[in-house]
């Protein structure tokens, strides 16, 4: 039985599709913590009314990036994580922190890496004027949304969307696309080596 250890900052809305994927189809891991660095978020309500651990560490507590990690590494490892799982989780993580659980740490972005990094993904996608948009889960590295792609959920750019329009398609897709991932990392089909993404047996994705 493996443990996740999820990150927000919101309401995490990818959260609890995880959440509720990991019960309904009986992963072989559990939720072992739901950690914020906000503690009005509103995911930690979702989290804590089904029994899931929460925890808050506040990165406005701390002077430095580094002393934030720090914290927050501690924190997680408390919880034995064999994967931790980013989910709206707006820090940028320093380098060390991300060697820690190198191999062991998954983000979604919502963009079709490597198009579109950063913030404001589908005002991005809009001014380019591309036809698919869509979100990537990937392994995180210490470069900000280029860390190796594992799967990626597509939607067509329709006439007349908004950011918000195009949003709520995408994150439609999100809600299956991060689920499918974890839950093959849970079941070991999914790995990384020398930066090579590895899925064994491809059926049921």
């Amino acid at each position: 039985m493996k443990n996740i250890v999820i990150l927000i900052s919101g309401r995490g809305s990818n959260m609890e599709a995880v959440v509720h994927a990991a019960r309904e189809e009986q992963w072989p891991a559990r939720i072992a913590a739901v950690i914020s660095n906000k503690a009005d978020a509103k995911g930690l309500e979702f989290a804590q009314s089904h029994g899931i651990p929460t925890a808050v560490v506040a990165n406005k507590e701390f002077a430095t990036r580094e002393a934030f990690d720090a914290a927050l590494q501690e924190t997680i490892d408390r919880f034995a994580p064999d994967l931790v799982v980013l989910a709206g989780f707006m820090r940028i993580l320093t380098p060390g922190f991300v060697a820690h659980y190198d191999g062991r740490m998954l983000n979604i972005h919502p963009s079709l890496l490597p198009l579109f990094p950063g913030l404001h993904t589908h005002q991005q996608a809009l001014d380019a004027g591309v036809a698919r948009h869509g979100a990537t889960v990937h392994f995180v590295t210490a470069e900000l949304d280029h860390g190796p792609a594992v799967l990626k959920a597509e939607v067509d750019v329709l006439p007349g969307d908004t950011p918000d329009t195009l949003a709520a398609r995408v994150l439609v897709q999100e809600h299956t696309l991060y689920p499918r991932a974890i839950r093959l990392f849970v079941e070991d089909r999914l790995s990384i080596a020398n930066g090579d993404v590895r899925i064994a047996d491809k059926t049921n994705i």
